[in-house]
């Protein structure tokens, strides 16, 4: 544990950390920021999975820890961290906002960790990891499930023959996007939220949706349980 170094000023009296006490503490980080990516990777939903954000949580969760043990109970060295930190600029955007839940999950279990309260860094990660799974495990807060989206240029007038093609492939399948063209509205683009049959082959139904006269620009996109278009 740190002890307190009663040699110094009061102004300046810190906590200084023993070297396996700052050991410790980053292990204890580094195997919590792990946790904290593995759960991500596995209860992600969507289009915008990221491997860098798995790096992140991890960093974050280790250099977070190591600021608390920088900054220790003096107030000075504190405020001048804060303004050293100031400086740097995030200019990465977030595609999904629950990534912002795993960025703050990182941040208290480092601070948790740096500051040796292993057993609320440990109980938080296990909660919060739970209610990950069981909010994943539930699908929570989704109107519906999607696996494919389904995309293609199609001609006026030609939905009498992707039409028979798409309910032969799918179990569910509802408009989500139409936008006329440039061509004085000639052609339209559509999208397509799909669940597929239990045997059938997104390929072959790619395919049989670009043999089709009329239609190009075909595209099949797995969604799993987001939609993003």
């Amino acid at each position: 544990m740190p002890f307190d170094n009663k040699n110094l000023p009061a102004d300046m009296m810190t906590f200084i950390y023993q070297p396996t006490d700052i050991l410790i503490n980053l292990v204890i980080a580094c195997i919590l920021g792990l946790v904290i990516s593995f759960i991500y990777k596995n209860t992600h939903k969507g289009l915008s999975y990221s491997q860098s954000f798995m790096l992140t949580t991890v960093f974050v969760t280790v250099i977070v820890a190591m600021v608390m043990m920088v900054i220790g109970n003096n107030l000075a060295r504190a405020f001048a961290l804060v303004g050293a930190l100031s400086i740097i600029r995030f200019r990465t955007v977030i595609k999904d906002t629950k990534d912002t839940a795993y960025v703050f999950l990182s941040l208290a279990a480092g601070m948790a960790a740096g500051t040796s309260s292993y057993f609320l860094a440990l109980a938080g990660v296990v909660v919060v990891g739970a209610l990950a799974y069981l909010l994943h495990l539930t699908n929570y807060g989704s109107l519906y499930k999607s696996e494919f989206l389904l995309r293609f240029r199609a001609r006026n007038g030609t939905s009498e023959l992707y039409d028979p093609v798409i309910r032969e492939f799918t179990r569910s399948a509802n408009l989500l996007h139409v936008e006329p063209s440039g061509d004085e509205h000639q052609t339209v683009s559509m999208t397509f939220d799909i669940i597929l049959n239990k045997n059938a082959d997104p390929e072959a139904l790619s395919r049989r949706v670009a043999d089709l006269e009329g239609l190009s620009e075909v595209t099949l996109i797995a969604s799993k349980s987001d939609v993003d278009y």
